[in-house]
């Protein structure tokens, strides 16, 4: 392997990481390194846009859901015939779970386990010296990790770059580029984050546009020059065993939510993954042998999705003799009903018997882990999978239905059953990353 690895953090959300991720992955390849990038965490949305700027595919890794060798092979999977290695922090660098070092879900753990020095980010928008401070914090908060060197973004002028400079200065901390305040340059969001980039009519733009702006404010030499050598084994084992030989993965605008370990993981133990579009009123293809419902949006195509009868008669049927699971929106389109956020209630699949609503939206978020009481397509009664939930709906009438897990959150505190199954038909608010599968996997202490 003779890819070189980075990673890009901040002291807290909202620094402009990705910004920044994203600007310096299309610079560099215009200077011809070959990019692979990787999102630490349970996010969906960011590694599409990774994957938009690199051409190649983002993996999510998860010190937290995923067992060592599997974070290690997919590290192994992104370096292969790539020059550098970007792997983007959630959050702040250190922000995770109050448990033992390097299983805590922070970004900082990855740093850690793969000695990925680290190039960090910080908003000083209504500061200047006091800059320094919070790099100098950072710096000496873990011995393992190393900050290499600063970015500072959202400056205001001239004169309040060369304030923040001199203090960097003063502490020895490189400063790897000063980006100005580009209102005009914004990511949209909604309520689950950022605007996918599938929607973004002139993406390629944008992204050229942040290149050009990484151009001109980062040294591109001196970061890339921060990458050092990558080690890890050559495979990655999978994260859940494949559900079926032919899978019918529903996808399109209301269905997006897929994590690229899982799909690739499948494919490389043999399965087939069939898309097809229930917004295009397609059913589940019938030489299929399980049908899974990522999550995604339906609450935004909740109508069009109730009068999509093709594709609501055609998972029907398929459920009579094949397994169908549904995560998070999935598992809403699953249930009786689905009330919209202008609170009209549209009709479902109703092969589980629940109904939610996203006009009295709660937000739900945090790590969970699972224990399956039912056999389905996410594993066998009995074991254990780690995950989380990430919604803003709400569940409005519980149904009848057996439920399909117990559930636990991050730090082993009990969270009760959750979710349904009837038949072949399962469903839950819960999105799956990985089976535990350490020997010993690390229990969470009191609070």
């Amino acid at each position: 392997m003779t890819a070189r690895g980075l990673m890009i953090a901040a002291p807290r959300s909202g620094s402009g990481k990705t910004t920044v991720t994203l600007g310096l992955i299309v610079a560099l390849r215009r200077r011809g390194f070959r990019v692979s990038a990787a999102k630490s965490g349970p996010d969906y949305i960011d590694p599409a846009f990774h994957t938009a700027a690199t051409g190649r595919p983002s993996p999510n890794l998860d010190s937290w859901a995923m067992p060592p060798a599997l974070i290690e092979g997919l590290v192994a999977e992104a370096a292969t015939g790539a020059d550098i290695v970007i792997v983007e922090s959630s959050m702040g660098l250190f922000d995770g779970l109050a448990l033992a070092r390097g299983r805590r879900g922070a970004g900082a753990d990855l740093a850690a386990r793969l000695s990925l020095p680290v190039l960090l980010v910080i908003d000083v928008s209504g500061q200047s010296q006091s800059a320094a401070a919070i790099a100098r914090g950072f710096a000496a908060h873990d011995p393992d990790v190393k900050i290499c060197a600063v970015v500072l973004n959202r400056v205001g002028s001239e004169r309040h770059r060369e304030q923040v400079v001199g203090a960097m200065h003063e502490i020895g901390m490189p400063v790897a580029g000063a980006m100005l305040r580009q209102p005009a340059i914004t990511l949209p969001e909604r309520h689950l984050g950022l605007v996918q980039a599938m929607e973004h009519g002139d993406l390629d733009t944008l992204l050229e546009r942040l290149a050009d702006m990484a151009e001109d404010s980062l040294d591109l030499d001196l970061i890339a020059g921060l990458a050092t050598p990558l080690t890890a084994p050559a495979a990655a084992p999978a994260a859940l065993p494949p559900p079926g030989q032919r899978i019918a993965l529903a996808r399109d605008a209301a269905f997006t939510f897929t994590y690229p370990h899982l799909i690739e993981g499948w494919r490389r133990h043999g399965a087939e993954i069939i898309p097809f579009s229930p917004l295009a009123d397609v059913p589940p293809p019938e030489d299929c042998d399980v049908c899974w419902l990522p999550g995604g949006y339906p609450e935004l195509h909740a109508g069009a999705l109730a009068a999509a009868r093709r594709f609501r008669e055609g998972l029907r049927r398929f459920s009579e003799t094949r397994p169908v699971h549904g995560e998070c929106g999935g598992y809403m389109v699953l249930g009786a009903g689905l009330e919209d956020a202008a609170g009209r209630c549209h009709e479902m699949a109703g092969l589980l018997g629940h109904s939610t609503s996203f006009a009295r939206r709660r937000m739900n978020l945090g790590y969970r882990e699972a224990e399956l009481i039912g056999d389905c397509p996410i594993g066998p009664a009995g074991s254990l999978v780690r995950g989380h939930e990430f919604h803003y709906t709400t569940l409005t009438d519980p149904g009848t239905d057996d439920p399909l897990v117990r559930l636990a959150d991050g730090q082993g505190r009990p969270l009760g059953m959750a979710g349904g199954r009837r038949g072949l038909v399962s469903g839950t608010f819960f999105h799956a990353i990985a089976a535990v599968t350490d020997p010993a996997p690390p229990r969470p202490r009191s609070l």
